[in-house]
C-alpha cells in the first residue's frame, strides 16, 4: 500500500480495528478514512454503497462485527448472523462495485468444526459441525470468506481473508460477565487483590491449552498481508504456540501482583484439550509475531490500569463509604 492511500478501517473502535489503525498511523499512512456507528450504519446497504462512491476508498480492513461471548451468542443468535451477514456483504459488495484495489477480512479461530484435529489447518474449514454455541455467529462470518472468495474468482476483487488467534491487548473487554479468558483473568485476580481475597478459584483442572496473540502483533500482520498476500486461501494468524490455562493465570497473577492463591473447581468442564493453529502459511510470507505472551500481559494490564481500573476501583471504593455511612 502506498502511504498516501485511501484506506477504509471498518470497526476502528475495536479490539482489532483500533489496532490496525495504531498501526496504519505509526508507519505513516495519512489518508485514513473513519466512521462510528452513528455517522455510518454498516448494516444500512444504500448507506454503504454511497460512502463508497463517494469517498473512493482504495484499500479496506473489515474489522467491524458484532462480537460477544459464549453468554451472549447463546442469547442473541438472530442478532448475531442477521448483522453480521448484513455488515459483510454490504461492504464486500460496495467496495467491489467501486474499485477498491483490495480488501482484508477478519475470521476467527472458532469458524473451524469443534472436533477438527489439532494443529487447526487452514483446510479444516468446512469439514465437520461447528460449536453449538457460536454457531450463528461462525456461520455467518464463513458466509463472508466464502463471499470473498467468489467475488475473487467471478469477478476478480483482489479480497484476502485472515484467520486470527484467540486475541487480547488493549482496548479488549473486561466487562466480568461477558470477556474472554485473558481480559477475564486480569479483571478477577486484579478485583481479588483490590479486595485481598485469599484466593481466587478457576474452573476445570486448568490443563487445557490455548494459543493468545497480542492485538498490535495480529495488526501487523493485517498490514503484512496487505502488502504481501493475494490469495484465494484463508490464513491463520497466530504464534503457533499455546499455553495451559493454570499456567496463563500463574503469570497473569505474577503481572496483577495478586499475593493470593489459584485453585481449581474441578466440578467445572474443561471445555476442549487444546486448540492451536498451524501457521506455516502466513510464516512462509515472512512474518512472526514480536510480542511474547508475557511481555503482552504487562502491557494489558498496564492499558487496563490507566483506562478501566480507574473506573471500577473509584466504583468500589464509593460503594464501600456509602456503606460506611
Amino acid at each position: 500500500m502506498d502511504r498516501n492511500a485511501r484506506i477504509f478501517v471498518a470497526g476502528h473502535r475495536g479490539l482489532v480495528g483500533s489496532a490496525v489503525l495504531r498501526r496504519l498511523t505509526e508507519e505513516g499512512y495519512g489518508d485514513l478514512v473513519l466512521r462510528s456507528r452513528a455517522e455510518l450504519d454498516l448494516t444500512d446497504q444504500a448507506a454503504v454503497r454511497a460512502f463508497f462512491d463517494r469517498e473512493k476508498i482504495e484499500y479496506v480492513f473489515l474489522a467491524a462485527a458484532k462480537v460477544g461471548g459464549i453468554l451472549a451468542n447463546d442469547r442473541f443468535g438472530g442478532d448475531f448472523i442477521r448483522d453480521n451477514l448484513q455488515i459483510q456483504t454490504n461492504v464486500i459488495d460496495a467496495a467491489w462495485r467501486a474499485g477498491v484495489k483490495k480488501l482484508l477480512f477478519l475470521g476467527s479461530s472458532c469458524l473451524y468444526p469443534k472436533f477438527a484435529e489439532q494443529p487447526l489447518r487452514e483446510d479444516a474449514l468446512l469439514t465437520g459441525p461447528l460449536e453449538p454455541s457460536n454457531k450463528p455467529y461462525a456461520i455467518a462470518k464463513i458466509a463472508g470468506i466464502t463471499m470473498c472468495q467468489a467475488y475473487r474468482q467471478q469477478y476478480g476483487f483482489n479480497a484476502i481473508c485472515a484467520m486470527p488467534s484467540n486475541l487480547y491487548g488493549p482496548g479488549d473487554n473486561f466487562d466480568p460477565e461477558g470477556s474472554h479468558a485473558i481480559p477475564g483473568l486480569i479483571r478477577r485476580l486484579h478485583d481479588a487483590k483490590r479486595e485481598g481475597a485469599p484466593s481466587v478459584t478457576l474452573w476445570g483442572t486448568g490443563t487445557p491449552r490455548r494459543e493468545f496473540l497480542y492485538v498490535d502483533d495480529m495488526a501487523d500482520a493485517c498490514l503484512h498481508l496487505m502488502d504481501h498476500y493475494d490469495g484465494e486461501d484463508i490464513v491463520n494468524v497466530g504464534p503457533g504456540e499455546d499455553v495451559t490455562i493454570a499456567d496463563l493465570a500463574g503469570m497473569i497473577r505474577e503481572v496483577v501482583g495478586y499475593p493470593g492463591t489459584l485453585t481449581q473447581d474441578l466440578s467445572k468442564p474443561d471445555g476442549h484439550p487444546r486448540k492451536v493453529m498451524e501457521v506455516s502459511r502466513l510464516f512462509a510470507t515472512g512474518w512472526r509475531p514480536k510480542v511474547g505472551l508475557e511481555e503482552g500481559l504487562r502491557r494489558t494490564y498496564a492499558w487496563f490500569q490507566e483506562h478501566v481500573a480507574p473506573g471500577i476501583d473509584g466504583a468500589a471504593e464509593s460503594s464501600t463509604a456509602k456503606a460506611a455511612e
